[in-house]
């Protein structure tokens, strides 16, 4: 018998990356007739769906299908979204920003990804509500951002991070200073053990050195 999270698997494969029903069944394990049976179930409801309403999110549909039947009381109450699991989401999301900035991006966690995390975590969420949190939560970060204007060397922004990296063989946690010009985004970097006052200055003088020069002016988080 095939599991939810295959099923999960199959329109995921399907809708996201478009690929076709014999890849499908060869990444998923199962025979193609299945797997054309889960897509023609979640195409035919969609088309329903956004012909009923052409906004209707069809993550939805997604849900409907690779979920177990649920048997609701009548005017039961609709599960709300909890502060500690906005507090989790928003967590995967802050995570996802320091990989992207860590150049890690297929280690980037999807929608898909982060329902499952939540799940594994104890939450009782649906896949279609934890989509349109993450979509929200996007689109305000997005609307609150307003783009600055810049003169070429005159703003600098200074930031600690960390990077792991392996070495001799074993992973090792290292802090990363770095420099960020606001007008060209150009960044350089440099490694120290610890963020001490004493590698701060040492990061500085590097930077200056290494550019021939200094901005107008410096900002720190």
């Amino acid at each position: 018998m095939i599991t939810l999270k295959k099923k999960q698997e199959i329109i995921l494969l399907h809708v996201r990356e478009g690929y076709s029903q014999r890849k499908i069944a060869s990444l998923v394990g199962v025979n193609r007739e299945t797997v054309g049976k889960y897509i023609r179930e979640y195409e035919t409801r969609k088309n329903k769906l956004l012909s009923e309403d052409k906004n209707a999110d069809t993550g939805e549909l997604i849900q409907e299908i690779v979920e177990a039947p649920r048997y609701k009381k009548r005017d039961s109450k609709k599960r709300k979204l909890s502060k500690e699991i906005l507090h989790r989401i928003q967590m995967h999301l802050e995570e996802n920003v320091q990989k992207k900035q860590q150049g890690l991006r297929k280690q980037i966690k999807k929608a898909v990804d982060i329902h499952e995390s939540l799940e594994s975590e104890g939450f009782t969420i649906s896949y279609s509500t934890v989509l349109r949190t993450i979509r929200a939560m996007e689109k305000t970060k997005k609307e609150a951002f307003i783009k600055g204007a810049y003169a070429p060397g005159e703003v600098c922004e200074f930031d600690w991070g960390e990077v792991k990296l392996m070495i001799n063989g074993r992973k090792q946690a290292l802090q990363m200073a770095t420099f960020t010009s606001a007008y060209s985004n150009f960044r350089m970097a440099y490694l120290f053990t610890k963020q001490k006052t004493e590698c701060f200055q040492e990061a500085h003088s590097l930077f200056f050195k290494d550019i021939g020069g200094v901005f107008h002016t410096m900002v720190y988080d």
